[in-house]
């Protein structure tokens, strides 16, 4: 771990911020590992040349994250990394996180049946009008919100998707019930936005956040369109990875 880290005071992004990052991106890369104890204030604030003032803003921020745990009497721990989400032809959000040896689960926050617009009609490649379910969702890994999901699909390929998620948490066991027992991604497209309001209550962001936006389309073992979701993630609490196969 380095002991001079340069902190850009002119690149508009304020002090307290820039240390957070350092601090998140060392934790990614195993410089501090899970249940490790972070450095006393007063060495982090000599570290990067500012007040402890300044280095308890950064620690407030990436334990209210749920990255840092402060322990009374014996100092910060690390509690956990960023989630490392690899995107590739198969992805997993509960296979994804029990290989980082945290606990998925998912929670459904509403669903509704509508009719496929022009936009979904297109990345579903259905008829204007079909009617589709839209599975609104919550993602969690060991308790901490890190991703909304809303996907739709033809209601008649899974008509019983909603009761058999709220069931089971989770879109892969949903399918199967359904007689679909594997599919692969088709595309992924990544932007970032600000986060709304209804998403932010959901997630525990402030308003003002940015969120990462995840479009996806899944195909069945036919090579047919079977979802299509617009994600949106916890851009402080996940990192994506781009598979070089994806």
């Amino acid at each position: 771990m380095t002991n001079n880290t340069i902190l850009d005071r002119s690149a508009g992004i304020a002090v307290w911020r820039q240390i957070m990052e350092t601090l998140k991106a060392e934790i990614v890369s195993g410089a501090f590992e899970k249940g490790s104890r972070l450095p006393p204030e007063s060495e982090l604030a000599t570290r990067f040349g500012v007040n402890r003032h300044t280095v308890r803003r950064a620690i407030a921020a990436l334990t209210s994250e749920g990255i840092l745990r402060a322990d009374q009497g014996r100092g910060t721990f690390v509690a956990s990394a960023p989630l490392s989400y690899p995107i590739g032809p198969r992805t997993r959000f509960s296979e994804i996180v029990s290989g980082q040896d945290r606990a998925p689960s998912g929670r459904l926050i509403g669903s509704a049946l509508e009719e496929a617009d022009a936009l979904l009609a297109n990345q579903l490649d259905v008829p204007l009008g079909t009617m589709l379910i839209r599975l609104e969702t919550l993602r969690v890994a060991d308790g901490i919100p890190m991703m909304i999901g809303t996907s739709w699909l033809e209601q008649s390929k899974v008509p019983n998707l909603v009761a058999d998620y709220a069931d089971c948490g989770s879109i892969t066991e949903a399918l199967r019930r359904a007689g679909i027992d594997d599919y692969r991604r088709k595309e992924t497209r990544i932007s970032a936005e600000l986060v709304e309001a209804r998403d932010a209550q959901q997630l525990g962001l402030p308003l003002g956040q940015p969120v990462l936006i995840v479009e996806s389309v899944n195909l069945d073992i036919s090579g047919r369109p079977l979802q299509y979701t617009r994600a949106r993630a916890a851009a402080d609490r996940m990192q994506l990875v781009v598979n070089g196969g994806a």
